[in-house]
């Protein structure tokens, strides 16, 4: 089974926001994927299906970016799963948008929901996918993430979000090895 946990802020007013990227790349992999969304549970919106005879639960944690260490911890204890068995889909400051990044492991950055979750899991040994959205120049950084992208960075942005969910199915189907080698430097 595969886990795919899609950090961002619940509400209207984040939905459009630079720290809410993971979600909008989970719209591109429920579709891609041909996930069913629906209920919710561990404290997140749900979606699931099946991928290459692989059970794949999508999670959008309605928490807020700095507690989504609570919907993790409890599905990846539900379900029994190693962390190479999850990937979190999160924003990134230190890439510009329209590139990703997938790394096996490695520290937060800097990033509060990355923190939550290796908190909770006590390791920093799980995949993630970052999605740049620019460095925030000038901007404080938390006035910068909860706004939303300018029209140029849409534009940069969204193929970028299709690239994601296609490194999420190789990640389902080949393993993160395979995903880092196929879709980094896109």
């Amino acid at each position: 089974m595969k886990l795919i946990v899609a950090l961002g802020n619940p509400g209207s007013e984040y939905a459009r926001t630079r720290h809410n990227a993971g979600w909008m790349a989970a719209e591109r992999v429920i579709d891609r994927l041909g996930l069913t969304p629906g209920g919710s549970k561990f404290h997140a919106a749900t979606a699931e299906g099946r991928v290459a005879g692989e059970k794949v639960v999508l999670l959008r944690p309605q928490t807020y970016m700095n507690r989504s260490g609570l919907t993790v911890g409890e599905a990846v204890r539900f379900f029994k799963l190693e962390p190479a068995d999850l990937i979190v889909l999160v924003d990134d400051v230190n890439l510009p948008v329209g590139k990703i990044r997938l790394r096996a492991g490695g520290s937060a950055g800097g990033q509060n929901g990355l923190k939550d979750i290796q908190r909770v899991l006590a390791t920093q040994d799980y995949p993630r996918l970052r999605i740049g959205i620019d460095p925030p120049g000038r901007v404080p950084r938390v006035d910068y993430v909860l706004q939303p992208f300018s029209q140029a960075q849409r534009d940069e942005l969204d193929p970028a979000l299709d690239r994601a969910a296609d490194a999420c199915k190789t990640w389902i189907d080949q393993g993160i090895e395979k995903a880092m080698t196929t879709h980094n430097g896109e």
